[in-house]
């Protein structure tokens, strides 16, 4: 089993297939949607973490690449910079997922980064620069 994180980005004449759930049935797919968008009449895009075989990885993404679907690997992840925070807790309220969250005994600040589904909100609220966007070529 294999888990991988994708940009899947759809013409605007499918968004209205059901490629997930062709994904799922057809090849057997794990899919968890970290983020979406999208709206009628536009490009669409899908951030999601798949999870399978490796052979019907494969054969999922000669079937998106056929029906003209481009997947790109996710290139990015949130660094939290724990020697800037000072544990204002700017960046809670902000996380949809929680994966900010404030031990209130300690009063400290700790990031999951199992739950971030790195929609970037974390980044602009944070005034210590202790979150940040990283290329995978950064790390």
């Amino acid at each position: 089993m294999k888990n991988r994180k994708v940009v899947m980005t759809f013409p605007p004449h499918l968004i209205d297939e059901p490629v997930t759930y062709r994904l799922i049935k057809d090849y057997d797919l794990r899919i968890n949607i970290l983020k979406a968008r999208v709206v009628p009449r536009e490009e669409g895009r899908l951030v999601i973490e798949l999870g399978g075989k490796v052979e019907a990885l494969k054969k999922a993404e000669t079937y998106l690449a056929d029906l003209g679907i481009t997947m790109e690997p996710l290139v990015r992840e949130i660094a939290f910079l724990e020697d800037k925070c000072v544990h204002c807790t700017a960046c809670i309220p902000i996380c949809p997922t929680k994966a900010l969250s404030l031990d209130r005994k300690r009063m400290l600040v700790s990031f999951q980064n199992e739950k971030c589904i790195i929609c970037g909100l974390c980044v602009p609220v944070c005034p210590y620069r202790a979150m940040d966007m990283l290329h995978t070529d950064d790390k």
